[in-house]
C-alpha cells in the first residue's frame, strides 16, 4: 500500500523574475534598508541589489495590484484583487504581516497612501462607486468610506502639509476630500478655462494647498485649493503615469519614455529619455518612478526596473527584467546546465541562469510562443508558435536552424525524443507529427488518434513510445518514429518513461480531486529520484505530491505566489530547483527543493519557510489508517442548530400577519393576567453536545448552562439564580479569570454572545454581527479583556473581540470543519489555538485579521479539548482516541495515551493537569503527563449519602472539568453535575434527561412531586418541595411521551413510542400492568376522575381506547378522528371526552363505550371539565398567536382555581392567559427560558407552582406562580401582545403632520410654480431686426447716426460713482424651525445666548445684543439640536440634517458635531439612517451622541462622535421614533419615545438591549402616541402623550399616570440638571390656571403654569430649557420667548412667520426697512438696522404680495383669494381694498410716477387701477392675451410699459394704460425699466443653470445700480450674476443656507441688503452686500 501522506520534502520560493508593470502605477520604492520593494504576481518581493537578493512576503491570495510605502519607510502596504480582496501592512525587512485590512471593498484595491505621521491609510476600490476607505490600519478599523468617483481614480494622496485633507483623481476627474468625524466630504476640482477637463492620471501635494498632477495630454496642472491656476505644457509627450515627490522635488515619469525631475517650484531640472539609452528602445512605458537622493528608481510597462544614478544619468542600470504583457506558456529546462528558457506571447524568448538569477539571452521572435523544449544534448531549442509553425535555434547564439510551418493552428508541446533523433510537435490540430532532427527536421510520421488538442507529450526511454493527452482528456499511445496508435495494452506493460508531464495516467490518478471532472492542472512534472510530483493548476497553486499516486484525492502540500492560472511547471536537469510560469501575470518563479528534513531542524527554520508551506486540508481521502469516528463524536458532528424561524425574524412576520388581523384588533381584547410567574428552580445541564461549560464561580457556586438560560447553583442553600438574557439555545460558556463575569453564546441568524455578571445577573456586553447559526465555543485572555469565539457557519468564522468595547478586532475563517475549542495564549493575547474535526491550528492576530498556521503533526487526528501549559510554546490537546497531544509552539513533541475512547474534557492546573473522558473517568496528571497521580472513576458505588438524586448507568461520558474549593466539579452526557471530593466520595447536585425529546409529564394529584418520561427512555420521578431532587428513575424499553397519576397517586400510567402503555407503581415504580395494542406512539394518557376507573389511551393511529383499569380489559375504542390524536381531557363526571387532534379538530367521546358525540360550542363551555389541557375550542381561542403558520401552541393548561391558562409553544415560549381566552390575539405574558419547544406545561395540584418540560432542550422547569398583589415588577415579566391596540389616546394635527412628513433633499427639489413650457436657455433666440436685415452686430459704424442705447435700468444713485457687488454676507435670519421640529432651542454660557436653528443654518443669538451669528456648513435642512451639557465639552453642538440614501455619499444624512462659539466644526457624522436624522442627545460624560433616523426602520445609532465611530446600531421601531434621549447621569441608559412607542434601551458593548414599556400593572393604561421625556432620580422616567397625560415609569414598568398635564399633546420636556426641576411644554389654550408651559416638582406632582402673552388661541410649545430663573420657549408659531419664573414675564426674541411660503417682500425705499407676505394670513414689517420685527397685521386670509409706493407712504396687498388692500403707512389703516379676482394675486407694483397701480392675477390677467380717482379703485383697464399665469411684473421708468414673466416661460412688454401688447423688437430694446425682477428676457438668459431640468430659477432682482442681478430657485440658492447677463451659464457666485424654494429676492435702498425669502422653510434672510472698491 503506497505511503497516501504528503511528500515531506517541500518547496522554497528563491527567485522571481519580473516585475508587475502593466495595468499598474507607483508601485516601486526605496525601503529604509536601500531596497527596492514592488510586486509580481501575488508576490511581494523586497530586492537587496548589493547581495542580489529576494524576500517574499507571500500573505496574499490574488494578484497583488496595488502598493504604497510607510513614511517611515519599512513598512508596506499592499492591495490585492478577488471577490473579497484585502490589504496587508507588512514589514519589508523580516517580510511578515503587521496588519490585514478586509470586510470593506469588493473586487479589488485600485490605490493606496499612507498619511505623513503613517497611522492612517486610505485605500480605493474597484468596485462601482470606487469607494474610498481610510484605516486606522493597526487596528484594522475603518474611520471612514464614501462613494470616491462614478469612474476609475487612478491615484490617491495625503495632503502632507494639511491635516485630514486628501486629493483623489482619475478619469475626467480630480477631487479633494476633507476627512471631519467619519465623513469623507469631496470637493470637485475646477477646470475653468485655464485648462481642458481631462483624466487626471497621478498627482503631488506640496505646502500652502498647491498640488500638482499629470494630465493623460502630458501637462502638468497646477492646482491651489480647488482651482486650476496653471499648467505646464508638454511636461511629457503623453500621458504622465507617475509622480514621486522627495525632499529635492518632484519625478515624473510618463508613457513618452522619459523620465523629468522638477525642483520643489515646479521648475525643470532634468529630463532623461530612457528610448534613448543602451538598453532602451521604442515604445518604453514608464509606469513608476522613485527619486532618493541620486538614485531614481522607474518601473516600465514591460516588465523592467532601471536604476540611474543621477550624475550619470545616461546610463542607466538595468537591474530586474521580466516578459511583457501576453500570456506566457512556454518553458523548458536545459537538460545539462543550470538553464530556464521561457518563450511569451510578447514574441521573446528569454534564457535565465538559475544560479546568477538573471537574464542571460534574449531574442525576439515573429510570432508569439506558446512551448518551447531544449534537444538532449542541449544544442538546439525549439520554439511551438501560435500560428502553427514551429522554429529551432541554436541556443549558443540564438540563430535559427528551421522554421516549418506544416499546422495552421497553434502547438501547444513539443519534445524531443531521450536519443536526440526526433521531435514530437502536438497542434491545435489533433495531431503530433514526428520529425528527424539529423534529416534537418524532415516530417517523418504523424500520429492522429486524437479527437481533441494536443496537451501534454511524454517519450519512453528507449525512443520508442510516445503517449500523449488530449483535450478531451484522451490518453493514447504511439509507436514510434512512425506514429501508429498502439491499441494492445499488454505491449505497454514493461515501457518505461523518460519524463511525466503527462495529467492522466494511473501514475498521477492523485493529483485530481475526488469528485471532481474538471480539467484545471495545466502542467505536472515528475521527479523520478526522490519520487516527488508537482503540478500547476489554474488557481495559482504549486503543489508537491508523493509520486506515483495511484488514489484519487491524494495529500500534498500547496505553495501559493501565482496569482491566475499557471501554464507550466518542470524539474531543472539536476532537481535542485521547480520552475514555473505564470500565464497571465508572465512571471517566473524558481522554487528551492528541500528534502526531507529532521524535525530537529524544523525547530529552527525561518519563519519565512513555514509560511509558504501549508499542508492541503482540502484533500478529500482521509487517510486508511484513520481510526472509526468514535459515535459520540459522530453524533455530534450531525447536529445542526438551524432553525425554520428564528427568534429575530418573529417582528417581521409579525408585520406581515398583521395586515390580515387588522380588523380583529379593533374589538376589546381580554387583558392578561394579573398574577405572573418567576423561574425557580430547573432540572437540567446541556452536557450531550457542549464542554467545558460549568465552573465554579468567585463566590463558590456553580455556573452552566442549559437551554436558554444561564445558572448560577448555589449547592448549600440548593437554589438557583438565572440569566436570561438568551433567546435560544445556550452552546457554550467561558468564565473570566477573575471567575464573577460568564461568556455564553447561543444559536441564532445573528446570534450573539453575552458576558454578564453572576452576582447581579445583568449583561455587561452583548456582542453581535459576525457570527450566524450559532456560537460554538468561547474563550476569555489572560488579562480578561479579550474574548474569542468561533461560529457555527460554515467556515467556522473566529472573531477576536475587545469585549467590554464590543469591538471585532480581528477575524478569520476558521475550517471547514467543526471547531470544538478555542483558548487565548494565557502569556500573550495575540496568540490562540482552535482545536476540532481533523484540526489544530496555531494563530497569531495580525491587524484585523488572524494568521494561522497547522500543528504539524503528519496527519492531524480530531481534537476534542486544548489547553495552554506553563510556557508560552506548550499546548495540549486530547485527541479522539484517547491521546495526549503535547505540542511546543506548532510542533508535536510527543503523545500520550491517557483514557479509552475520546479525551472530552481536560483542565490545567498550577502543577499539573486534569483530563476526563468517555470512559467516565477522572484523572490527574503532574505537569509533563509523565505520571498519572490519580484516576477516580464515576460509579453509583461511592455516590455520597447527599446527592441529589441518582447516577442513570456507571462511567458516564464526562464532557466537563473544573476544579476549585478543593473538589473536582465534572459534568456528564447525561445531564448530571458532580462534584467529586479529592478523597473520593461523589456528590450530584443537578441532573436532567439525557439526549432525546422531553414530551411526557405529570404532576401528583395532592403531593409536590412531578413525573417526566422521555426519548431517552427513562422514566423519573422529581421532587417538587425545595429538596429540588430526583426520586426515582427506572429505564424503559422503548421511549415514552406522556404519564399520568391515578387520581389517588398510588398509579402511574406511562404511554411508549411503541404503542405499548404501562402502569406501574408510583412509589417503587415496579410494573403493575401493560398492554400492547398499537403499532404508533401513545400520545397522551389520562386516569378518570373521580375513583380513576377508566383509563383513556390515545394514539397517533388516531384512535383512544378506552381501559377498565380494575379489570385490565379494553372497555372501549373512539374512532372518528382523521389523524394522530394530541391532547385529551375528561369531564368531571367521568363520561365525557374531549380531544384534540393534528389535523386542528375538537372532537367529543362517551365513555366508557367511546360513542362520537356532537356538542356546540356554547354547551362546551357549560360542561366542567376535570382538567384543560386541550388547545383548541373557544374558550381558548385566544392562544393561537399571528404567525400561527410557523408555529405550534403544543400544550396548555388550565389552573385549578380555572384562572389562568398556561401555554407552550414551539418558540420555547411559556405564556400565561386569562381564562376564558375568548377572541382573538389575547393578550399575554411571555416567559423565555426554554430554547426551543415547550412540549409540555402543568399546574402542580395548588397552583402554586408550574412545571414545564422543553422538547430538545432536555430540561425540566419549575416557575413559582405569584398573585397579583405580592410581587414587585421585574424583568424578566414582559406584557405582550401580538397586535398593538390602535387606539392611542386621540388625534393631532400637529402630530400628524409631524409624523407624516415627507422630507427631501434640496437636489431633488421640483418646481415650485406650476411652469409649462420651454424653459429659457432651451428656447431658439428670435433673431433681432438688425440680423434680419443681414446686418451683423458690432459692424455698425462708429459713429452712429441713431440715438445711444438707452440704459436698460433707471439708476437711482447717479451722482455717486457706480460700483458693483462682489459677495455677500449673511447678516440676520427672521425665522425659526418650530413646525415640525423640538427640543431645538437652548441656553449657552449661562444664559447670555441662544443657539437655534431655521433651514440649513444653526443660529447663536446674543441676547444683549441682539447680534446673530452662524454655522452654514450643513448642506441641507437641519431636524434637531442638541447641546453637550458635561463641562468638558462647553458651546458644543449637534445638529443633525435631511439626507438622501444612506450610502455614506455627500447626499447621506448627516450630523455635525460643532463649537457654538467660533462655529468651528469638531466632528461629522455620516449616518445610514436614510431620508434624516430627526433627534440626536449626548451622553452623560459627553462622550457619546445618540441619533435616530428617519428610515422606515427608524434607526437608532450611537457614536462616539470625536472619532466619528459608529458604536452600535439597531432598527428601533416600525413606526416614527420622535424622541430619544440619554438618562442625565448615564452613559448607557436611554429612552425613545414614538408613534404608540416608548422603549427602554441600555448599551452593552456594542448591542443595543431594549425592553418595551409594561403597562398592565394600571387599569386600563394603553399604549399611546409618546410625545416627549424627562427623568427623575431612582431610575423614574417621564413621557409625555398625545393625549396630554403625561406617563411615569420606574424601570420600565408605568407605576403613575399625571392626567391632562396639558389639555393637549405634551409636545415637549426638559429635566434640569441642577434641581431636578421638570418644564413641559403642550397644546393648550390659555386660561386663568392652565398654559402651554408649566413648571414641575422632581416627582411631577406639583406644578405651576405659565401663561405665553402672545395673543393666540392657542399656544403650542415644541421646545423647552431652562436656565437660571429664565425658561426659553419655542412655538410651534416660530417665536422663542423667554419667561421669567419669579415674575411670569414674556420676552419675545424671535418671532417668524409661522406657516408658509412667505410669497411676498417688498422694499421701502429709501430705508432699510421691508415688509412680508406669507400663507399665514400676515405682514410684518421688519427693521434691519434694529434686527427685529416692528410690527405684524393679521388679515385674516393668506397674502401673497407686497409693495410699497414710490414715496413709501403707501403699501398695497395682494391676497391668495384674489382681493387686494391698500394701506396707510403712518396709520396702518385702509386705505382702499377691491376683489376683481378670484384667484391669487401673483404680485402688485405702484408706477413710478405713483398714478396706476398694477394687478397680476393668477388668472392670466393684469389689471391696472388709477390711484388719482380715489380709493374706491374701479379698474381702467386690463392686459389680454397673457398665455399663462402672472409671476413678475415691472414699470418702465416712464410709467408708460411694464413687462410680465409668464408661467410659460415667456416675457411680454404692455403698453400703460391702454393694455396694448408691444410686440415691436426695436421698441422694446428702447426702454428704460424702473425695476427689473422678471426671470425671463435675453438680457438675463445666463441666470438659468444647466441642471434645471425639473426645478426653476424662481426670483429675482437687479441691483438699483444695474450692475447686478440676485437670483432665487427651487434649490434653495441665491445667486449673484452680473448684469446683463445675456450669455448661457453666466458666471456667478452661489450663497446657502436656504431650504428648498426661494420664492422672493430684492435690493434694499442703495443696495446695501438684498432679502431673500424661503419658501419651505418660512424664513427671511439678510444678506449685506460687499461692494466693490472704487
Amino acid at each position: 500500500m503506497a505511503d497516501r501522506t504528503a511528500p515531506n520534502c517541500h518547496l522554497r520560493l528563491e527567485w522571481v523574475y519580473g516585475y508587475r508593470g502593466h495595468q499598474c502605477r507607483n508601485n516601486l520604492y526605496y525601503t529604509a534598508a536601500k531596497e527596492i520593494v514592488y510586486f509580481v504576481a501575488g508576490v511581494g518581493v523586497v530586492y537587496n541589489t548589493r547581495e542580489h537578493k529576494q524576500k517574499f512576503y507571500l500573505g496574499h491570495n490574488d494578484d497583488i495590484i496595488s502598493l504604497a510605502l510607510h513614511p517611515e519607510r519599512v513598512l508596506v502596504a499592499t492591495g490585492q484583487v478577488g471577490k473579497e480582496p484585502y490589504i496587508c501592512v507588512w514589514d519589508s525587512y523580516t517580510v511578515q504581516t503587521v496588519s490585514i485590512l478586509k470586510d470593506t471593498h469588493t473586487h479589488g484595491i485600485a490605490c493606496l497612501a499612507f498619511d505623513l505621521d503613517g497611522q492612517c491609510l486610505v485605500s480605493v476600490g474597484l468596485d462601482s462607486k470606487n469607494t474610498i476607505c481610510v484605516w486606522d490600519w493597526r487596528r484594522g478599523k475603518v474611520l471612514a468610506a464614501a462613494p470616491g468617483h462614478t469612474d476609475r481614480i487612478f491615484d490617491i494622496s495625503w495632503d502632507l502639509y494639511q491635516p485630514s485633507k486628501l486629493v483623489s483623481c482619475g478619469v475626467k476627474h480630480i477631487k479633494f476630500w476633507s476627512l471631519c468625524g467619519n465623513a469623507l466630504t469631496p470637493k470637485r476640482g475646477v477646470f475653468g478655462k485655464t485648462g481642458d477637463l481631462q483624466t487626471i492620471l497621478c498627482l503631488a501635494c506640496a505646502r500652502d494647498e498647491v498640488t500638482y498632477s499629470g494630465a493623460l495630454n502630458g501637462d502638468i496642472y497646477v492646482w491651489k485649493g480647488i482651482n486650476l491656476i496653471r499648467t505646464v505644457q508638454g511636461a511629457h509627450g503623453s500621458g504622465i503615469f507617475s509622480m514621486n515627490a522627495c525632499e529635492e522635488g518632484f519625478a515624473t515619469g510618463g508613457r513618452d519614455g522619459c523620465v523629468r525631475l522638477w525642483d520643489l517650484n515646479f521648475k525643470p531640472i532634468t529630463v532623461i529619455d530612457l528610448r534613448e539609452t543602451d538598453q532602451g528602445y521604442k515604445g518604453l512605458s514608464v509606469r513608476s518612478v522613485c527619486w532618493r537622493g541620486d538614485h531614481i528608481l522607474v518601473g516600465t510597462q514591460d516588465s523592467e526596473i532601471f536604476e540611474v544614478v543621477v550624475h550619470d544619468r545616461t546610463k542607466p542600470f538595468l537591474i530586474m527584467q521580466g516578459h511583457c504583457e501576453g500570456e506566457l506558456w512556454a518553458l523548458a529546462v536545459h537538460p545539462t546546465k543550470p538553464l530556464a528558457m521561457t518563450g511569451s506571447d510578447d514574441r521573446s524568448v528569454r534564457i535565465w541562469s538559475l544560479i546568477d538569477h538573471a537574464l542571460i539571452a534574449r531574442c525576439n521572435m515573429e510570432e508569439p510562443i506558446r512551448c518551447a523544449a531544449v534537444s538532449t544534448d542541449g544544442i538546439h531549442l525549439a520554439l511551438g508558435m501560435k500560428d502553427g509553425s514551429f522554429t529551432v535555434l541554436r541556443v549558443r547564439d540564438m540563430t535559427e536552424v528551421v522554421h516549418i510551418k506544416d499546422r495552421k493552428e497553434a502547438i501547444h508541446e513539443l519534445k524531443y525524443s531521450p536519443d536526440g533523433a526526433h521531435l514530437a510537435v502536438g497542434s491545435n490540430d489533433n495531431s503530433v507529427d514526428i520529425y528527424g532532427v539529423v534529416q534537418r527536421y524532415k516530417k517523418v510520421g504523424e500520429c492522429i488518434g486524437s479527437t481533441s488538442f494536443i496537451t501534454h507529450m511524454d517519450w519512453s526511454t528507449d525512443s520508442k513510445y510516445l503517449q500523449t493527452n488530449d483535450g478531451n482528456g484522451k490518453r493514447l499511445f504511439y509507436r514510434m518514429p512512425s506514429g501508429k496508435e498502439v491499441t494492445n495494452r499488454e505491449e505497454l506493460k514493461l515501457v518505461q518513461w523518460s519524463s511525466w508531464t503527462c495529467v492522466l495516467g494511473p501514475e498521477v490518478n492523485g493529483i485530481w480531486p475526488k469528485y471532481s471532472e474538471i480539467n484545471d492542472i495545466n502542467s505536472v512534472d515528475a521527479n523520478f529520484n526522490n519520487q516527488v510530483l508537482v503540478t500547476a493548476d489554474d488557481y495559482g497553486l504549486v503543489k508537491l505530491l508523493r509520486y506515483p499516486c495511484v488514489r484519487k484525492g491524494a495529500k500534498f502540500k500547496k505553495y501559493l505566489g501565482h496569482s491566475a492560472h499557471i501554464t507550466n511547471a518542470r524539474w531543472s536537469h539536476d532537481y535542485q530547483w521547480v520552475i514555473t510560469i505564470g500565464g497571465a501575470d508572465h512571471s517566473v518563479f524558481q522554487w528551492k527543493f528541500v528534502t526531507d528534513r529532521k524535525s530537529k531542524e524544523a525547530l529552527h527554520i525561518a519563519p519565512q519557510e513555514t509560511l509558504g508551506d501549508s499542508n492541503s486540508e482540502e484533500s478529500d481521502s482521509d487517510q486508511s489508517d484513520v481510526p472509526e469516528m468514535d459515535s459520540e463524536i459522530e453524533q455530534e458532528t450531525h447536529l445542526t442548530y438551524r432553525r425554520q424561524v428564528y427568534k429575530e425574524d418573529l417582528a417581521q412576520l409579525k408585520e406581515q400577519s398583521k395586515e390580515k388581523h387588522r380588523a380583529v384588533a379593533i374589538k376589546k381584547r381580554e387583558r392578561a393576567p394579573g398574577s405572573g410567574l418567576k423561574l425557580h428552580f430547573i432540572h437540567g445541564y446541556r452536557g450531550y453536545d457542549c464542554r467545558n461549560n460549568l465552573f465554579y464561580t468567585q463566590t463558590g457556586e456553580i455556573v452552566y448552562h442549559v437551554a436558554a438560560v444561564g445558572v448560577v447553583y448555589n449547592r448549600q442553600q440548593n437554589t438557583q439564580r438565572f440569566y436570561m438574557g438568551h433567546d435560544d439555545d445556550i452552546l457554550c460558556l467561558a468564565i473570566h479569570p477573575l471567575k464573577d463575569y460568564v461568556a455564553t453564546g447561543q444559536v441564532g441568524r445573528d446570534s450573539s454572545i453575552h458576558i454578564w455578571d453572576t452576582e447581579i445577573m445583568k449583561p455587561m456586553s452583548v456582542l453581535k454581527g459576525f457570527h450566524q447559526l450559532g456560537v460554538c465555543a468561547l474563550d476569555f485572555s489572560a488579562d480578561g479583556k479579550r474574548l474569542a469565539s468561533v461560529g457555527l457557519d460554515d467556515n467556522h468564522t473566529i472573531v477576536l473581540w475587545d469585549w467590554r468595547k464590543g469591538e471585532k478586532l480581528s477575524a478569520i475563517r476558521g475550517s471547514k470543519d467543526k471547531i470544538f475549542v478555542i483558548k487565548v495564549n494565557p502569556y500573550c493575547p495575540d496568540k490562540l489555538i482552535t482545536a476540532g474535526i481533523k484540526h489544530m491550528k496555531f494563530w497569531h492576530k495580525t491587524g484585523g485579521g488572524l494568521i494561522g498556521r497547522k500543528g504539524n503533526m503528519g496527519k492531524t487526528e480530531t481534537m476534542m479539548c486544548a489547553v495552554y501549559g506553563w510556557t508560552e510554546e506548550m499546548v495540549f490537546s486530547g485527541t479522539c482516541t484517547g491521546d495526549i497531544c503535547i505540542w511546543r509552539d506548532m510542533f508535536l513533541v510527543k503523545t500520550v495515551k491517557a483514557h479509552d475512547g475520546p479525551v472530552f474534557s481536560m483542565h490545567a492546573l498550577e502543577k499539573g493537569f486534569v483530563t476526563g473522558g468517555k470512559d467516565g473517568i477522572v484523572a490527574l496528571w503532574d505537569n509533563t503527563f509523565e505520571r498519572c497521580l490519580k484516576t477516580y472513576a464515576i460509579k453509583r458505588a461511592v455516590l455520597a449519602p447527599g446527592s441529589k438524586g441518582l447516577l442513570l448507568e456507571d462511567n458516564p461520558s464526562i464532557r466537563a472539568i473544573s476544579l476549585g474549593h478543593g473538589y473536582i466539579l465534572v459534568g456528564t452526557k447525561n445531564g448530571e453535575i458532580l462534584e467529586v471530593d479529592k478523597s473520593g466520595p461523589i456528590t450530584l447536585l443537578v441532573q436532567g434527561h439525557m439526549e432525546g425529546e422531553v414530551w411526557g409529564l405529570a404532576t401528583h394529584p395532592h403531593l409536590p412531586l412531578c413525573a417526566t418520561v422521555s426519548d431517552d427512555k427513562t422514566l423519573r420521578i422529581w421532587d417538587l418541595s425545595p429538596s429540588h431532587c430526583m426520586l426515582a428513575v427506572r429505564k424503559l424499553k422503548k421511549g415514552g411521551r406522556c404519564c399520568c397519576f391515578s387520581p389517588e397517586g398510588k398509579a402511574l400510567a406511562v404511554g411508549l413510542n411503541d404503542g405499548s402503555f404501562l402502569i406501574v407503581n408510583a412509589d417503587t415504580l415496579e410494573d403493575l400492568v401493560s398492554f400492547h395494542h398499537r403499532k404508533d406512539i401513545i400520545s397522551d394518557i389520562r386516569f378518570s376522575p373521580g375513583a380513576g376507573k377508566y383509563l383513556a389511551v390515545a394514539s397517533g393511529d388516531s384512535f383512544v381506547d378506552i381501559y377498565n383499569v380494575m379489570s385490565s380489559k379494553r372497555v372501549g375504542v373512539c374512532k372518528g378522528s382523521l389523524i394522530y390524536i394530541t391532547h385529551l381531557d375528561w369531564d368531571k363526571r367521568g363520561k365525557l371526552l374531549q380531544v384534540n387532534t393534528g389535523a386542528k379538530e375538537q372532537l367529543f367521546f362517551e365513555a366508557p363505550r367511546g360513542k362520537k358525540q356532537t356538542i356546540p360550542a356554547t354547551e362546551v363551555e357549560k360542561i366542567d371539565w376535570s382538567t384543560w389541557t386541550c388547545v383548541l375550542g373557544t374558550s381558548c381561542e385566544g392562544i393561537w398567536p399571528v404567525v400561527s403558520e410557523v408555529t405550534e401552541v403544543t400544550a396548555a393548561c388550565l389552573s385549578n382555581d380555572r384562572k389562568v391558562l398556561a401555554t407552550g409553544d414551539d418558540l420555547g415560549y411559556v405564556k400565561l392567559f386569562r381564562y376564558p381566552v375568548k377572541g382573538k390575539y389575547a393578550k399575554f405574558k411571555r416567559y423565555v427560558a426554554h430554547s426551543t419547544h415547550v412540549t409540555n406545561v402543568r399546574w402542580t395540584h395548588d397552583d402554586g407552582l408550574l412545571v414545564t418540560v422543553g422538547g430538545g432542550d432536555t430540561c425540566l422547569m419549575i416557575w413559582t406562580h405569584e398573585a397579583e398583589g405580592h410581587r414587585e415588577a421585574r424583568h424578566c415579566d414582559s406584557e405582550e401582545s401580538d397586535i398593538e391596540s390602535e387606539d392611542d389616546g386621540g388625534y393631532d394635527s400637529d402630530v400628524t403632520r409631524e409624523n407624516e412628513i415627507n422630507y427631501t433633499i434640496k437636489a431633488l427639489s421640483t418646481n415650485m410654480r406650476p411652469m409649462t413650457g420651454v424653459k429659457p436657455h432651451l428656447q431658439l433666440k428670435e433673431p433681432s431686426v438688425d440680423e434680419r436685415q443681414g446686418v451683423v452686430r458690432g459692424s455698425r459704424p462708429p459713429v452712429s447716426r441713431a440715438l445711444p442705447q438707452p440704459e436698460k435700468l433707471q439708476t437711482n444713485n447717479v451722482g455717486k460713482k457706480k460700483r458693483p457687488i462682489e459677495d455677500l454676507v449673511l447678516d440676520l435670519v427672521f425665522g425659526y424651525r418650530g413646525n415640525d421640529c423640538r427640543n431645538n432651542v437652548h441656553y449657552l454660557n449661562e444664559g447670555a445666548d441662544i443657539i437655534y436653528h431655521t433651514a440649513s443654518v444653526g443660529i447663536v443669538l446674543n441676547l444683549t445684543t441682539a447680534c446673530q451669528s452662524f454655522y452654514i456648513e450643513h448642506s441641507d435642512d437641519i431636524l434637531c439640536l442638541t447641546i453637550n451639557q458635561h463641562p468638558k465639552f462647553p458651546n458644543v453642538v449637534a445638529t443633525g440634517q435631511v439626507g438622501d440614501t444612506g450610502d455614506m455619499s455627500a447626499t447621506s444624512p448627516s450630523i455635525h458635531v460643532w463649537d457654538a462659539m467660533n462655529k468651528q466644526t469638531l466632528s461629522v457624522l455620516r449616518c445610514f439612517h436614510s431620508r434624516g436624522v430627526c433627534s440626536v442627545s449626548f451622553s452623560a460624560t459627553g462622550k457619546l451622541l445618540l441619533s435616530v433616523g428617519l428610515d422606515p426602520e427608524h434607526t437608532i445609532t450611537i457614536w462616539k462622535w470625536q472619532e466619528g465611530a459608529n458604536v452600535a446600531s439597531r432598527s428601533g421601531h416600525i413606526q416614527r421614533i420622535f424622541v430619544a434621549e440619554f438618562r442625565p447621569d448615564s452613559d448607557t441608559q436611554f429612552v425613545s419615545v414614538g408613534v404608540k412607542h416608548v422603549r427602554f434601551w441600555t448599551l452593552a458593548g456594542r448591542a443595543l438591549l431594549s425592553k418595551k414599556g409594561v403597562m398592565s400593572n394600571i387599569e386600563d393604561a394603553r399604549m399611546q402616541t409618546m410625545l416627549s421625556v424627562a427623568f427623575g432620580a431612582n431610575n423614574l422616567t417621564f413621557t409625555g402623550t398625545i393625549s396630554g397625560d403625561v406617563c411615569v415609569w420606574k424601570e420600565h414598568i408605568l407605576v403613575r399616570v399625571v392626567a391632562k398635564a396639558h389639555t393637549g399633546p405634551v409636545f415637549t420636556m426638559y429635566t434640569t440638571l441642577r434641581d431636578g426641576l421638570i418644564v413641559t411644554g403642550g397644546k393648550e389654550r390659555p386660561s386663568k390656571e392652565g398654559g402651554a408651559l408649566k413648571l414641575w416638582d422632581q416627582e411631577l406632582k406639583r406644578c405651576r403654569a405659565f401663561r405665553l402673552e402672545t395673543g393666540q388661541i392657542i399656544d403650542c410649545v415644541r421646545s423647552v430649557c431652562r436656565g437660571k430663573g429664565k425658561i426659553l420657549v419655542g412655538t410651534r408659531n416660530a417665536e422663542i420667548i423667554e419667561v421669567g419664573e419669579k415674575n411670569a414675564a414674556c420676552n419675545i426674541l424671535v418671532n417668524g412667520h409661522m406657516d408658509g411660503p412667505i410669497w411676498g417682500v417688498g422694499t421701502h425705499p429709501t430705508r432699510d426697512v421691508f415688509l412680508s407676505a406669507a400663507e399665514d394670513g400676515t405682514v410684518r414689517l421688519w427693521d434691519i438696522p434694529e434686527k427685529k420685527m416692528l410690527n405684524k397685521v393679521n388679515l385674516g386670509h393668506p397674502a401673497r404680495t407686497v409693495a410699497y409706493s414710490p414715496e413709501g407712504d403707501m403699501v398695497a396687498i395682494g391676497m391668495k383669494n384674489g382681493e387686494f388692500i391698500i394701506l396707510l403707512v403712518t396709520s396702518l389703516k385702509i386705505w382702499g381694498k377691491k376683489r376683481d379676482r378670484r384667484s391669487p394675486i401673483q404680485d402688485i407694483r405702484f408706477s413710478p410716477d405713483s398714478r396706476y397701480l398694477a394687478v397680476g392675477s393668477s388668472e392670466s390677467a393684469v389689471d391696472f387701477y388709477d390711484l388719482t380717482l380715489g380709493p374706491q379703485l374701479n379698474r381702467i383697464n386690463c392686459c389680454r392675451d397673457i398665455p399663462s399665469f402672472v409671476m413678475q411684473m415691472d414699470f418702465s421708468a416712464d410709467s408708460c410699459y411694464v413687462q410680465i414673466s409668464t408661467g410659460a416661460y415667456k416675457r411680454l412688454v404692455y403698453e400703460v394704460p391702454s393694455g396694448k401688447q408691444a410686440t415691436e423688437q426695436a421698441v422694446i430694446d428702447r426702454i428704460t425699466w424702473a425695476t427689473w425682477t422678471s426671470v425671463l428676457g435675453d438680457e438675463v438668459v445666463g441666470i438659468w443653470s444647466r441642471n434645471t431640468d425639473k426645478a426653476d430659477v424662481t426670483c429675482a432682482c437687479v441691483s438699483h445700480s444695474g450692475l447686478n442681478i440676485v437670483t432665487g430657485d427651487d434649490f434653495g440658492m441665491v445667486k449673484l450674476f452680473d448684469f446683463p447677463c445675456p450669455e448661457k451659464f453666466a458666471k456667478h457666485k452661489r450663497f446657502l443656507g436656504h431650504s428648498a424654494h426661494l420664492t422672493n429676492i430684492r435690493f434694499t435702498s442703495g443696495d446695501r441688503f438684498v432679502i431673500s425669502a424661503g419658501g419651505d422653510d418660512r424664513s427671511l434672510f439678510v444678506w449685506r452686500c460687499v461692494h466693490a472698491p472704487h
